[in-house]
C-alpha cells in the first residue's frame, strides 16, 4: 500500500490537434505542450513513477502504457518529436478510449489549449475522479490568442475547420476576449467541482514558471502519502 501511494502511474495526455499548431512566436503551442510533456516524463521517471504518453486529437493516435524500465523514457520522447498532424480536437471521444485502457488508479496530466466544445468535458473527468484517479490539466494558449493582439483587419483561418473569416480586430477584440473569459471560467469550474488542479498558461511564461506550483501540489501529495502510511 505504501508503494501504491507513493509511486504513480501517470499518463501525459497531449493534445496533437491542429490550434495547437498555432504560434505568434518563434516557436507553436505543441512545442510548448510537448517539452512541457518531456520535463514532466523526465522529472516522474527521476522519482522512480510509471510514466506513460497518449497522443490524440479526435481520437487517441499513439498510446504508450506507463511503465517504469529501462528504455521507456526514450520511447516517449522519440514520440513527442513527431509532429502534431492531427485535425479538430475532441476531448470527449480520446477521454474515453483512456477510460478503457487505464484501469489502475494514478495520475493523468492533461496537455491541451482546451479549444474544443466542453458539453461532456465535466462528465467524463468526473469519471476519472470516481475511479480514484488524480487529474491535472495544462491550458496552453498563445499570448495573442489571449488578446487578438493584431493590428491590421485580415483574413483569418481556422486551422482545424479551414474555413475563413475576415476580422476587423479592433471591432472584435472585445466580444472575442469576454467569450474567451466565459470559456475559460467553464473549463476552471468543472476542475474547481471535481477537485482539478488546473493551470493556464501562455506559451510565453518560462517553463519553471509551469513546473513550480506542479511540483510544489505534487510534493504536499506525496508527504501526505507518506504520513498516511506511516500511520498504517
Amino acid at each position: 500500500r505504501f508503494e501504491d501511494e507513493t509511486n504513480l502511474r501517470t499518463h501525459l495526455l497531449l493534445d496533437t490537434s491542429k490550434s495547437m499548431t498555432f504560434g505568434s512566436l518563434p516557436y507553436t503551442k505543441a512545442d510548448y505542450a510537448k517539452t512541457l510533456a518531456a520535463t514532466l516524463g523526465y522529472f516522474l521517471n527521476t522519482q522512480r513513477d510509471a510514466v506513460g504518453l497518449v497522443r490524440f486529437d479526435e481520437r487517441i493516435d499513439e498510446f504508450i502504457p506507463a511503465r517504469y524500465r529501462i528504455g521507456q523514457l526514450r520511447r516517449i520522447m522519440l514520440a513527442l518529436e513527431q509532429p502534431a498532424e492531427g485535425v479538430s480536437t475532441n476531448l470527449a471521444q480520446p477521454l474515453d478510449q483512456v477510460a478503457e485502457r487505464v484501469r489502475k488508479r494514478g495520475m493523468l496530466v492533461l496537455l491541451s489549449d482546451m479549444l474544443a466544445p466542453l458539453e461532456d468535458l465535466e462528465t467524463k473527468l468526473s469519471y476519472f475522479r470516481a475511479r480514484g484517479h488524480e487529474v491535472v490539466l495544462f491550458q496552453i494558449l498563445d499570448p495573442a490568442e489571449m488578446t487578438l493582439d493584431f493590428e491590421e483587419p485580415a483574413l483569418f483561418q481556422d486551422l482545424e475547420s479551414g474555413r475563413e473569416v475576415y476580422i476587423d480586430p479592433a471591432l472584435a477584440r472585445e466580444p472575442y476576449i469576454a467569450r474567451l473569459r466565459q470559456h475559460f471560467d467553464a473549463v476552471q469550474t468543472s476542475c474547481d467541482k471535481l477537485g482539478i488542479d488546473a493551470y493556464r498558461l501562455t506559451s510565453d511564461q518560462p517553463l519553471e514558471t509551469a513546473l513550480g506550483e506542479f511540483l510544489r501540489s505534487r510534493l504536499k501529495t506525496v508527504t501526505k502519502s507518506v504520513s498516511r502510511a506511516r500511520r498504517w
